[in-house]
């Protein structure tokens, strides 16, 4: 199960630096970039979300013993 959190941590960063291919600075809010800023906020979201959970699981196991 450890792996699987570096796994996916990793595959959103792929993902967050494919979306920034995308971007179009002159217009951030616009067409292909809108696109691209939503799929870095959910690529960074999963991202949080793995490290809280990580920190949960190890938090419980701690509590255990």
């Amino acid at each position: 199960m450890k792996y699987f959190y570096y796994i996916f941590i990793g595959i959103a960063i792929i993902l967050i630096a494919y979306n920034v291919t995308f971007l179009d600075f002159s217009n951030l809010i616009e067409g292909q970039s809108r696109v691209a800023l939503i799929g870095i906020a959910t690529g960074a979201c999963a991202i949080l979300l793995m490290l809280i959970l990580r920190t949960s699981k190890k938090i419980a196991k701690k509590k255990r013993h």
